[in-house]
């Protein structure tokens, strides 16, 4: 069994085998990581041990880009950034592995239960994780979130899902009335707005929001367009941030209240050029 750094072909074949067994996990169909590892010792003459090790460290690598991961294979840190390269070289050749997360997550959404709101993450009583840091350099090198963004199946089947879930609220809370008058407004008046629903609370009250979505953990950076903070700013005791995560396996979301510079670092990630 070798011992030297791994090669490009070596990561590309142990990224290629979690890859399989991922889209085997997010399916539901039964896979087996014993066999696999076997096959990839054959393959490539490294020795069980560093295969599941390497396995781990590509769990790492993908919440970097923003996507789910192997539930059996916990992320560890500190990997060479040539997996990240291999990773994004399978996503490269597989662009519609990414469109397909979002077909099973879709289907029954109009019967789902509310979605679970959770505390965001810079409100709770913790110091950011440690691998903060090598996530957020994976996600700017890799532009998680400009795949996010660009990806128009996910954000629609994000809004989607929080529309029926504003919907359900009111229904639960007896307010059938204000439920029928919620709005999915960036799919019928388009995204200028800055924000895509239009909802209640159950006191009546206007609840604007704007969803942003992605496949990653709940710390998967994302982009906001001048347009939507200055609603938020405009709208401030109306406008309500969801960021809706981990949605290809069991969505969660948080809320974000303005001034959002409260709870995120905001960063210009483009110019516009004109000619004087």
């Amino acid at each position: 069994m070798t011992t030297a750094d791994w090669s490009d072909i070596e990561n590309d074949m142990i990224v290629a085998g979690y890859f399989a067994m991922l889209s085997d996990e997010l399916s539901g169909r039964r896979y087996n990581k014993a066999a696999q590892n076997r096959s990839l010792q054959d393959q490539i003459g490294r020795s069980r041990g560093s295969i599941e090790f390497k396995m781990c460290n590509i769990s790492a690598a993908l919440r970097g880009f923003g996507l789910p991961t192997i539930k059996g294979y916990a992320p560890r840190f500190n990997f060479q950034m040539s997996l990240a390269e291999a990773a994004a070289r399978w996503l490269a050749r597989n662009p519609e592995w990414e469109m397909a997360l979002h077909g099973k997550a879709q289907r029954g959404l109009a019967e789902a239960a509310p979605l679970f709101i959770g505390v965001a993450p810079t409100l709770r009583n913790a110091p950011p994780p440690d691998e903060l840091e090598q996530m957020q350099r994976i996600a700017r090198r890799f532009d998680a979130v400009g795949r996010d963004e660009r990806n128009r199946a996910l954000g629609y089947a994000g809004e989607e899902r929080v529309f029926h879930h504003e919907r359900a609220t009111l229904t639960q809370y007896g307010r059938n009335d204000l439920a029928a008058r919620v709005r999915w407004v960036s799919k019928e008046d388009g995204d200028g707005l800055g924000y895509d629903i239009a909802s209640f609370t159950p006191e009546g009250h206007d609840r604007l929001i704007e969803v942003k979505t992605t496949n990653g953990w709940e710390r998967t950076p994302f982009h906001i367009s001048r347009n939507e903070l200055e609603v938020a700013e405009e709208r401030r005791e109306h406008w309500h941030l969801l960021r809706v995560y981990e949605f290809a396996r069991d969505p969660k979301a948080f809320e974000l209240r303005p001034p959002l510079q409260a709870h995120v670092s905001l960063t210009a990630t483009s110019f516009q050029a004109s000619f004087g």
